[in-house]
């Protein structure tokens, strides 16, 4: 079943889930390795890399959201307790928004560096919507590494609740993104 329904997950949704988490996941650690142990003459490349998965995170995570508002969202378990259900809302809600951010402070702060991050896998140029602004390239990338830090919070309370879920809990919450069922 491509689409959601009340009570399951689309295979669409999973497997954006899927393939947005582990890119996610991966820019996190990768962002952290070529800033902290990569050699510096090879740091303009990998933060090209960087970039350029980041465009498509966002475009996927876009994608993603507009294809939430078409379908419907399966609901928590019945008794499923209001505080649990407001707490996933909100982790979900903040994932969502807090990757969108992310991405776009690394779309600004490319534009804002010199040279920017703009040659997409040497296919074409992304358009760029901010100017040339080393103060501003700087603020950007600060922004876009404690929002990373934030990121990495939600992702850790995203997966400590799904193993709630799994082994303490024992619902089906877990399995109907594995399996939809």
């Amino acid at each position: 079943m491509l689409r959601n329904t009340t009570r399951a997950w689309g295979s669409l949704s999973r497997a954006s889930h899927w393939i947005l988490g582990v890119a996610i996941i991966f820019m996190l650690a990768y962002g952290w390795w070529f800033n902290h142990l990569a050699p510096r003459p090879v740091r303009f490349f990998h933060r090209s890399i960087h970039a350029d998965i980041g465009y498509m995170i966002l475009l996927l995570m876009a994608l993603r959201l507009i294809w939430r508002a078409l379908n419907p969202v399966p609901a928590l378990p019945a008794g499923a307790p209001r505080w649990e259900r407001m707490l996933a809302s909100a982790n979900h809600w903040a994932l969502y928004l807090v990757t969108m951010l992310v991405a776009v402070l690394g779309w600004a702060h490319s534009g804002a560096h010199k040279p920017d991050y703009a040659d997409f896998f040497g296919l074409f140029r992304v358009p760029q919507f901010t100017s040339t602004d080393k103060a501003n390239a700087d603020l950007y990338e600060d922004v876009h590494i404690y929002m990373a830090y934030v990121l990495i919070a939600l992702v850790v309370i995203h997966i400590l609740a799904a193993l709630y879920h799994r082994f303490i809990k024992r619902d089906d919450v877990v399995m109907r993104m594995v399996t939809g069922e």
